[in-house]
């Protein structure tokens, strides 16, 4: 917890300073360093695997599993490029997430509000798009969820859909092993970032998006080998 509040005052000063225009430093390299600094002051080595030739430098949209706290440190510990997140309203309550959240351009929404989150992601649109940024969005919601991968919500399909951007799915290996759901404890281990190569949305459909969400959906079944569903 030290370094959260070493960090926020840092972070606040440092956009301040430069008129909001370091905005994407802090997110890729500035959050990076706290992520992979709590993890490690936990016990915990972070590697990141990309599974193409090369880091995926364009706009995206980025999705996760979410089965533990430890998600929280460990997407921010990638450092990934121009990304803003897309995260669940009550974090604002905690001053560190809600300072630098709120700073940074950081996406909150009311998971129980449909009508509230479809209208936070909307208005996220032409800032996106102006800024070239990518956004990263956990399609299953919630940490809590029935099996290993939990039902997958459609806000990242559309999302993709609308802004034209491909998804780049990533899956935390260890998250879920080394800290279960909502415990604050976590044990010592090795957690390792997949980042896997883009899928193409350009032909996808709103009409289809029900197949788009099943098939990335399957991925992420796989990489946990879990059994596929009829």
């Amino acid at each position: 917890m030290t370094l959260f509040f070493i960090a926020t005052p840092l972070a606040f000063i440092l956009v301040i300073i430069t008129w909001g225009k370091a905005t994407n430093f802090i997110v890729e390299h500035f959050a990076r360093f706290i992520g992979r600094s709590s993890l490690r002051i936990m016990g915990i080595r972070f590697n990141v695997k990309h599974h193409h030739s090369q880091p995926y430098q364009k706009p995206a949209v980025y999705t996760i599993n979410h089965s533990s706290t430890l998600d929280i440190l460990t997407l921010l510990a990638i450092g990934l490029p121009r990304v803003r997140f897309v995260a669940k309203w009550e974090l604002q309550y905690f001053p560190f997430f809600f300072i630098i959240g709120r700073l940074t351009g950081q996406v909150f929404i009311k998971r129980q509000n449909r009508e509230h989150a479809v209208g936070q992601l909307m208005n996220t649109y032409n800032r996106l798009t102006r800024n070239q940024l990518s956004i990263m969005v956990a399609p299953e919601g919630s940490r809590k969820h029935p099996g290993i991968i939990g039902p997958f919500k459609k806000g990242a399909f559309r999302l993709a859909i609308d802004l034209g951007y491909p998804i780049v799915p990533i899956y935390f290996e260890g998250n879920s092993e080394l800290s279960y759901e909502g415990s604050l404890i976590a044990n010592h281990g090795t957690v390792t970032a997949h980042v896997h190569p883009p899928v193409e949305t350009s032909s996808w459909k709103q009409e289809s998006i029900h197949i788009h969400v099943k098939e990335v959906r399957s991925l992420y079944l796989d990489w946990a080998g879990v059994p596929q569903e009829n």
